[in-house]
């Protein structure tokens, strides 16, 4: 049996030899409540580059930078030999482009969550019955030159928040993810690293280069975009984060995303 006639399962992100790209689709039918911070997982890492597309649920890619979550309509790009891992947030669809490592060159050397856009998407459903094991044809390597050509110049997405190192850094993030409705000021989030509010917002900005505000937004986000994948009205979320009405939690949303939660998800 080659390759070509092995299940749909069968593990291309490792696969030295044949086409330098190879397309898949993919889902995971189980809609189970396993939430996406909590649910263990093994790192690793793959051969080939990566491109994770959600049509339908999300997932979430932890790095050892960050933390970055894929709904629908965006795209997640893991390079070669990036260790990370990933959660299915419940029931998910969609679909990988698997890149060899000497066509990623022009790609980003970290991961990142990028916009899909219409030619992006009709090439790579082109790609879905090409060989997996022969290399490409003319015609197919050009379609695959444009294919990395509109990754590379795609836009970059804030669907994500930055992994700090320092251990109390750590422990205020394990905070507020267990406690997202808090909304206490930074001298209370500072005793719980056990800092001063000062050496806390001197450390977020020489480690993140960023604000206590906007850490602490771009972390209730990613919780927010999860929730919202899951069905939750936007009420729910905006109550789940401590907003006293939703509008102020839609206006905080679009102000970060430019739409609303609801035109964000719908958007293509």
């Amino acid at each position: 049996m080659n390759h070509e006639e092995q299940s749909e399962n069968y593990d291309y992100s490792e696969w030295k030899g044949g086409a330098a790209l190879i397309a898949k689709k993919w889902q995971r039918d189980r809609a189970d409540s396993v939430h996406i911070f909590k649910r263990p997982y093994n790192w690793h890492k793959h051969y080939r580059g990566q491109l994770l597309c959600v049509d339908e649920g999300l997932i979430q890619v932890s790095t050892e930078a960050g933390v970055w979550v894929l709904p629908p309509h965006r795209a997640g790009w893991i390079p070669p030999q990036a260790m990370h891992r990933v959660y299915f947030c419940g029931k998910v669809k969609g679909w990988s482009l698997l890149l060899s490592p000497d066509r990623c060159h022009q790609l980003p050397d970290r991961p990142c969550v990028i916009a899909m856009n219409d030619v992006l998407n009709v090439l790579s459903a082109r790609a879905f019955n090409w060989s997996k094991t022969h290399e490409l044809t003319a015609d197919k390597s050009r379609i695959q030159t444009v294919i990395i050509d509109e990754i590379s110049k795609a836009p970059h997405e804030a669907l994500h928040f930055p992994q700090p190192k320092n251990p109390r850094l750590q422990k205020i993030t394990h905070a507020i993810l267990a406690d997202p409705s808090n909304t206490k000021k930074v001298e209370y989030w500072a005793g719980v690293g056990a800092i001063s509010s000062r050496t806390l917002r001197r450390l977020i900005r020489t480690e993140l280069n960023m604000s206590f505000h906007e850490w602490r937004q771009q972390i209730q986000l990613v919780y927010a975009l999860e929730m919202m994948a899951r069905g939750k009205p936007v009420g729910d979320v905006a109550f789940a984060l401590g907003y006293a009405t939703p509008s102020n939690f839609i206006a905080m949303f679009r102000r970060v995303y430019g739409k609303s939660p609801g035109r964000y998800f719908a958007s293509q």
